[in-house]
């Protein structure tokens, strides 16, 4: 059976430019073939906002970032005007408009959200928290 995932922001740079990051059970879920493992759009627009901000180690151009995830055979995911509905009902757990997107969208599809943000799980138990290999 297919299994939707939907990558957090971070996540999605793990998986393209740090894969050595990432924990072996996430490795093994983004190379399962039986899964659909998506990155929103708006990934790749906090992606150009930090990479506007001219931050010293942020240096993504959001459409290299997109050509990559692409490459990669991941799914883009739009962002529809039915994931936005979801926003208005979240809980002010968060602030960061890009995570309560994404939650939302995880929400509405469904789909598994891998995030190393903790904070998230207390939306949806579809959050799934990772942390980062040493």
């Amino acid at each position: 059976m297919t299994q939707r995932w939907l990558l957090d922001t971070n996540v999605l740079l793990a998986v393209l430019i740090a894969p050595e990051r990432l924990p072996e059970y996430v490795c093994s879920i983004i190379a399962n073939p039986q899964n659909r493992v998506c990155f929103s759009a708006a990934s790749l627009w906090e992606i150009a906002i930090k990479a506007s901000l001219k931050r010293e180690h942020f240096d993504f151009r959001p459409e290299d970032i997109h050509l990559l995830a692409l490459q990669t055979a991941l799914t883009e995911l739009p962002v529809q005007a039915e994931h936005t509905y979801a926003v208005a009902s979240l809980p002010w757990v968060h602030k960061d408009p890009f995570d309560r997107l994404l939650v939302a969208q995880a929400m509405t599809l469904p789909a598994r959200l891998l995030s190393t943000d903790q904070k998230l799980k207390q939306y949806t138990p579809l959050v799934e928290h990772i942390t980062w290999r040493n």
